[in-house]
C-alpha cells in the first residue's frame, strides 16, 4: 500500500512540474471547442404523427375464409423502407430542397444528408407513428416531414391496389402449373397401373402378402383334391362289388357314349375359363392355356370315343347295365366324384401357376412397389398444392372485394407537420460543460504524458531503485526568500489562468442559458 502511495504521489509531483504544459493544451481544446460549440448552426425539428387503424369490422366477420394480411406487420415494413433513394428524391423535389443545388455531387451530397436526417419511430403499440426531420430552417424542415407525411400515406394506398393484383396473377400462374403437373401425374398413375395390372396394386396388400395368400389357397385345394379322390376312389370299390345285367345296345347307342372323367374334367375347365375371362382379356395367358387344356381334352375324348367305336364294330353286342338302382346310382356318384376331382385337378394347377407367378414377380415387386409409392406420392402432393392454391385464390377474390368495401387500414394525420419554435440543437447547455470537462481532462493527460516521457526523481529510494546503484548522499536544498516569493507568484499565475479558463466556459453557459431561456 506505501508503495502504491508513494508512486502516485510520485505522479503527481511529475505533473505538477509539467502544469503549464497543461494548462496550455486546456486552453486550446477549450478554445476550438467553444468555437465549434457557437460556429454549429442551429437546428430546428419538424415532426408529425400518423395514426395507422388497422381494425375493421369485416375482419372478425371473415376469419378463416379470406387471406388476410398481417396488417402491423405491413405498416412496419413500409416505413422501414419508406427512406428508399426513390421515395428521398421524390421527397427534395417536393420540398424544394434541388433549387439551389449546382451539380451532380450537391444533389448526391444532399440524397445523404436527408436520408441520415430523417427518421419514422413507432410509438409502442398503439399503430402511432411519429416522422421527423432536423435542419437549419425550419419552414425547410415542415415542408420536408410535409412531403413525407403524403409520400407515406400514398404509398399504402398505391401498393394495396398494386399488390393485390400481382398476387391474383402469382395465384392464377400457379393454379395453372400444378394443373398440369397434377394432370401428368395422373396419366402417369394411370399408366403404370395398366402395365402392372396383375399386381393388383390398390389392394393394400404387399407382395409376401399376396404370396402367402395364394399358397394357403394353393393347399387348400390340394385338401380338397386329396378328399375328393378319396371319396371317388371309395364309390369305385362299392360299385366292384355289384354285379351288372348284359343287355344287348340298340341301334345308335354308340352316339351317345361319354366319359365321366373327361367330361367332368372339360366342365371343370369350362367354368375356370368362365372365370377367368371375367377378369383378364383374351390375349391373357391363363386364358390362352385355359383354352388350350379344353382343346387338348376334347381331343382326348375324341380319341377314346374312336377306339370304343372300333371295339363295338368288332362285337355286335355291347355289355350293358343291369337297370339295378342302386348300381346306377352308385354310377351317377362316380361320375359326379370324377366331375369333381377333374374341378379340383383345374383348380390345383391354376393355385399352382399363380404360386409360380407370385414366386417370380416377388423379386421384382418391392421395385415396383416403390414406384407406385412414389407416383402415389407425387400425386397426393401436386394435389394437395392444387387444392391449396384454388382455396386461396378463392380467399383472395373474398379479400379484394372486403379491402374494397372496408379497406386495409385507415391513416389519419394526428399532429399536422410543424416545425418547433426554438432550435433543439445543439444543445449548448451541454455541450460546453462537457467541453471544459474534455479540455481540463486533455491538460491532465499532456501533464502526465510529459512526466513520463521525461521523467524526474524526487526521492532517493526512486533513484537506487532505477539505477540500481548504491547512494552516497543526498545534497538538500535551501530555499530562500526570493525563492519563496518567486514560487508563490507562479503558483498565484497558475490558479489565475485555470480559473480565467472556467471563468470563461461559464459566462458562456450563462449567456447560453440567457438567450435560449429569455431570462
Amino acid at each position: 500500500m506505501e508503495d502504491l502511495l508513494r508512486q502516485a504521489q510520485q505522479i503527481l509531483r511529475g505533473m505538477w512540474l509539467h502544469r503549464w504544459l497543461g494548462i496550455a493544451l486546456a486552453w486550446l481544446a477549450g478554445i476550438a471547442a467553444a468555437i465549434a460549440i457557437f460556429v454549429t448552426p442551429d437546428q430546428y425539428l419538424a415532426s408529425a404523427r400518423i395514426y395507422v387503424d388497422t381494425d375493421s369490422v369485416l375482419k372478425p366477420l371473415l376469419s378463416g375464409l379470406v387471406v388476410q394480411a398481417n396488417t402491423e406487420q405491413q405498416i412496419a415494413i413500409l416505413s422501414r423502407t419508406l427512406i428508399s433513394r426513390p421515395n428521398v428524391e421524390k421527397l427534395v423535389r417536393m420540398a424544394d430542397l434541388d433549387l439551389n443545388l449546382k451539380s451532380a455531387i450537391d444533389k448526391e451530397s444532399l440524397i445523404e444528408r436527408v436520408t441520415k436526417t430523417l427518421k419514422i419511430k413507432g410509438v409502442g403499440r398503439d399503430n402511432l407513428y411519429t416522422l421527423e426531420y432536423l435542419d437549419a430552417d425550419p419552414e425547410r424542415a415542415r415542408r420536408v416531414v410535409q412531403s413525407l407525411t403524403t409520400i407515406f400515406v400514398e404509398s399504402s394506398l398505391g401498393n394495396k391496389s398494386s399488390d393485390t393484383d400481382s398476387a391474383r396473377a402469382f395465384i392464377n400462374e400457379q393454379v395453372s402449373i400444378y394443373q398440369k403437373k397434377l394432370e401428368d401425374a395422373e396419366n402417369r398413375l394411370k399408366q403404370f397401373k395398366l402395365q402392372n395390372i396383375d399386381l393388383r396394386l390398390d389392394d393394400n396388400k404387399g407382395s409376401s402378402d399376396r404370396l402367402t395368400e395364394v399358397s394357403t389357397q394353393l393347399n387348400q385345394a390340394r385338401l380338397d383334391l386329396r378328399e375328393a379322390e378319396y371319396s371317388r376312389d371309395a364309390i369305385k370299390r362299392q360299385m366292384e362289388g355289384e354285379v351288372p345285367v348284359l343287355l344287348p345296345d340298340m341301334p345308335g347307342m354308340e352316339s351317345s357314349v361319354s366319359i365321366p372323367e373327361i367330361d367332368g374334367r372339360i366342365d371343370a375347365q369350362k367354368r375356370n375359363l368362365d372365370a377367368l375371362l371375367q377378369r383378364f382379356t383374351e390375349h391373357h395367358p391363363d386364358v390362352i392355356g385355359a383354352r388350350r387344356v379344353i382343346k387338348d381334352l376334347e381331343e382326348q375324348k375324341r380319341q377314346d370315343i374312336a377306339a370304343r367305336k372300333k371295339a363295338t364294330a368288332a362285337s355286335p353286342v355291347m355289355t350293358s347295365l343291369n337297370a339295378n338302382p342302386a348300381y346306377q346310382q352308385m354310377k351317377v356318384s362316380l361320375t359326379d366324384a370324377e366331375a369333381r376331382v377333374a374341378s379340383l385337378r383345374a383348380r390345383v394347377a391354376e393355385y399352382e401357376a399363380r404360386y409360380r407367378r407370385s414366386v417370380q414377380m416377388i423379386k421384382v415387386t418391392p421395385q415396383i412397389e416403390a414406384e407406385f409409392t412414389q407416383l402415389n406420392r407425387d400425386y397426393d402432393v401436386h394435389k394437395k398444392n392444387y387444392d391449396s392454391l384454388i382455396q386461396r385464390r378463392e380467399s383472395a377474390a373474398i379479400a379484394e372485394g372486403m379491402s374494397s368495401v372496408s379497406g386495409v387500414a385507415d391513416f389519419r394525420l394526428i399532429d399536422p407537420p410543424r416545425a418547433s419554435q426554438k432550435p433543439v440543437a445543439p444543445d449548448r447547455l451541454v455541450l460546453l460543460p462537457l467541453a471544459l470537462l474534455a479540455s481540463l481532462g486533455l491538460g491532465l493527460a499532456g501533464s502526465f504524458a510529459a512526466s513520463q516521457l521525461r521523467p524526474t526523481f524526487f526521492d532517493s529510494s526512486t533513484l537506487m531503485e532505477v539505477s540500481g546503484l548504491p547512494l552516497l548522499g543526498v545534497v538538500s536544498h535551501q530555499s530562500t526568500s526570493a525563492s519563496r516569493h518567486l514560487k508563490r507568484k507562479r503558483l498565484i499565475r497558475f490558479w489565475i489562468t485555470l480559473g480565467t479558463l472556467v471563468v470563461c466556459f461559464a459566462v458562456g453557459i450563462a449567456a447560453t442559458f440567457v438567450l435560449t431561456r429569455g431570462i
